[in-house]
């Protein structure tokens, strides 16, 4: 990727499949030139040949694990040496652990941490100073409805990861709005991803036949509500409705209708 377009660029983690792979085709669509982070190179550099012969797309691959201390530092630094300034950054990269507090390893939990909550504050923070300096910048942290249900067994560190994400949205807005930069917690419910195999819960989701929304319906309602600079999206009306009871009904009777159901998504320690 040369330094001398134009054009928006875009960063976004987690691109190699699901909803990151949909943002990365949405904004390619509008133009933007991309940095696409993941773990896996092969599936990068064929989104990176999708998308340039597609609309032209200039895209920079970039292999780097975030559950890695100092695999932002490293990010930056790269874009740093190409002198390549993103506008827009896409937090996406997640993921869940679908056993106990107790039944999954420190390490492995650790790991999660640093994907899901210090790597998006983390890359904010390198990016954000040049979207300020220039008066326009968007950011999209990928939360989800789980972060506003009162949490159940299995799964522990996940609502609260995407609470974290969720509140961390508001108050960045709070604090760079009326500077150019408009920051969105993305809220989606069940949607067709790579999600539930990577945490193996793949079975469960498909017995308990929940709807689902497709990466290109999530990602098309969280680039309009950035653009409008909404501070949260949850995308469907289903999600929309489970939300609004959360929100309404006391925690103690939201946890006695959510817990039992959610508790099948757990697999055994």
């Amino acid at each position: 990727m040369s330094d001398s377009s134009n054009a928006r660029i875009a960063l976004i983690t987690g691109a190699s499949s699901g909803i990151g792979a949909a943002f990365a085709r949405a904004y390619a669509a509008r133009g933007c030139g991309l940095v696409l982070v993941a773990r896996r190179m092969e599936r990068l550099e064929a989104l990176a040949k999708e998308l340039k012969n597609a609309h032209g797309t200039k895209s920079l691959p970039v292999r780097a694990d975030l559950a890695k201390p100092g695999a932002v530092q490293e990010i930056a630094g790269e874009l740093a040496r190409r002198r390549l300034f993103p506008d827009i950054l896409v937090n996406n990269a997640g993921y869940s652990i679908a056993r106990t507090f107790l039944g999954a390893d420190w390490p492995a939990q650790q790991d999660f941490i640093e994907v899901c909550v210090t790597a998006p504050a983390a890359l904010s923070r390198a990016l954000l100073p040049a979207m300020v300096e220039k008066g326009w910048g968007r950011i999209i942290n990928v939360s989800s409805i789980a972060a506003f249900s009162p949490g159940a067994k299995g799964h522990t560190l996940y609502p609260a990861a995407k609470a974290f994400l969720l509140k961390m949205s508001q108050s960045l807005a709070a604090e760079v709005s009326e500077k150019g930069v408009h920051v969105t917690a993305l809220c989606p419910g069940q949607t067709e991803s790579e999600f539930a195999d990577a945490n193996g819960t793949r079975g469960e989701i498909a017995r308990a036949r929940m709807p689902t929304q497709t990466p290109d319906e999530v990602v098309k309602a969280a680039i309009r509500a950035n653009e409008r600079g909404r501070e949260i999206i949850v995308t469907g009306l289903r999600n929309r409705l489970a939300v609004a009871a959360m929100k309404v009904l006391p925690d103690g009777l939201s946890a006695a209708l959510i817990r039992p159901r959610a508790a099948k998504f757990s697999l055994p320690d």
